[in-house]
């Protein structure tokens, strides 16, 4: 179950950044097939790779776990945006958010 839930989340994230198996591979400095490898069942990542994976998708890896969130990326880079405004910008940001939430 929890290799299902690995490769699943892997290829998910993948596909929301935009590449393929092969680009995903090369980025993190692996042979073509590493990320098929692991997207078909055939392997797992060593702990040190999955936290590649995770920086290479800019997500922790309690990020990559929660699937709660749907895009974690687009989250996350709204933390950090978020994180340079002001108290006020901050408040304004909330007020809309918990308008769109009605």
């Amino acid at each position: 179950m929890f290799e299902e839930f690995v490769k699943d989340r892997i290829t998910q994230l993948r596909l929301q950044k935009g590449v393929s198996e092969y680009q995903m591979s090369y980025d993190l400095g692996h042979s073509r097939g590493y990320i098929y490898n692991i997207s078909s069942g055939k392997a797992l990542p060593p702990l040190k790779e999955f936290f590649a994976i995770c920086d290479y998708f800019e997500i922790t890896p309690q990020e990559f776990f929660d699937t709660s969130m749907e895009n974690p990326v687009l989250i996350q880079k709204a933390i950090n945006g978020m994180k340079q405004l002001s108290e006020d910008d901050l408040l304004m940001l909330l007020g809309i958010i918990n308008r769109m939430l009605k």
